[in-house]
Order: structure tokens, then sequence, then C-alpha cells
């Protein structure tokens, strides 16, 4: 089984892309949303999911962890196949399948292409209390490219003047989420009120989304 690749993107079409690794060409397919970030001739790298059928071996990409949990457990949801799986991570992006998700919003699931309002609605219900797990994986980086051999390139060293800061990690969303479950909230109404608050705020700090989403699920009236 294959569980990431890393190359030069030889060429791509409109589902897949041709990724040659050390001479040996791996087609790999992708959301439209990832194979708009590819260059023919530029480095690149992926966790994969290989789908074995009794007529095909298909080997599909994903940017994060986050992306490819989704997409396993997209397609554990009657209906759902790798090409709607693949349609709703390229509309919505890892992020926002867990907000819709997370949120009940399966309107946002049925805008991807090829995606009815049933099945959104199934997809809706069957995994809004994954979303919390998923979530808090964070969004985790496309695996590195350093056991590549490729002569022509090679990476740019990170200046001796950059500090941790220089590399965003935004890790507000998971410990934000860990810490409304550890005061009593059941995962699934805390990993909604930490989507709604994000959706107010993309830029809150772990400490002010924790205020926001326990400002929402303070009891009304």
């Amino acid at each position: 089984m294959i569980g990431k690749i890393a190359g030069r993107v030889d060429y791509k079409t409109t589902d897949h892309a041709l990724i040659d690794v050390r001479g040996v060409g791996y087609i790999v397919f992708l959301s439209e949303r990832a194979l708009m970030t590819l260059k023919p001739g530029e480095a690149a790298s992926f966790y994969t999911e290989m789908i074995v059928r009794e007529d095909a071996m298909t080997l599909y990409g994903f940017s994060s962890l986050v992306e490819k949990e989704w997409f396993r457990l997209l397609l554990a949801v009657q209906g759902v196949g790798a090409k709607a799986a693949t349609a709703i991570l390229g509309a919505l992006g890892p992020d926002g399948v867990s907000r819709a998700i997370a949120l009940g919003d399966w309107n946002a699931v049925k805008a991807a292409k090829g995606i009815g309002p049933k099945t959104a609605q199934r997809v809706v219900m069957e995994l809004k209390d994954k979303a919390p797990t998923v979530m808090a994986m964070g969004a985790g980086r496309a695996p590195a490219l350093d056991d590549v051999v490729v002569e022509t390139y090679m990476p740019d060293p990170m200046p001796a003047s950059a500090t941790a800061q220089d590399a965003p990690a935004n890790n507000a969303q998971p410990e934000a989420l860990s810490a409304l479950t550890n005061l009593g909230y059941q995962p699934g109404e805390a990993a909604s009120a930490v989507a709604t608050a994000l959706n107010d705020a993309p830029d809150l700090d772990t400490a002010g989304l924790i205020r926001a989403a326990l400002k929402l699920l303070a009891p009304k009236g």
C-alpha cells in the first residue's frame, strides 16, 4: 500500500496528475482544488490512499492528513464514492468540510458537483460525531520532499535569522476543542461552537476561540 508520494509533476489533467518519482510515473487522482496548485516540472508531495477493485487500482492524493481522513470517512457514507468524496473536498477543502459537517450545514456539502440534497444530508447526519476527532488532527502538512532524488531540485535553506514565528502553525482549533471537552461539553456541541466561532472570526487565537465558543454554549434565557 502506498501511503505517500513525492516527486515532480510530469503533467496534469482535469482529475489527475502524473508524478515522476525517480523515473517511475504514478497517476494520482486529486481534487480540483489540489490540481490548481500544481505546475508541470515543479516538485509536489501528497499523502495517498489506494483503492483496489477487481478491475483497477487507483491512487488518490491529499495535501494533508485531515483531507485524507475526510476522504476515508466520506467513502463510508452510503452513496458516496471516490469521485463524490473528491468533489466535496475540492469544493470545500478539508477545513470547509470539517466546519460544514460540525455545523450540520448540508447545503454547503450540496454545493459540490454531483452531490444531491439527500446525499448531502446523509453525509452530515452520519459524520457529525466524527468531526471533533478529525478537527483535532489539525492541518497536517503534506509529506516532505527530502527523500526525492532530483538533481535539479535544490531547496533554499531557512535563513539563520528565521524563527519559529516565521512558520505559521495555528493550533487554536484542536486546543479549543480539547479544552471544551475537558470542561464537560459533548464533542459534537463543542465542535459546532468552535466551527461557528471560527466562521465569525477566523483569526482568533486559542484563548479567544475558547471564549467565543463558551459564549455560544452558554445557556440562553
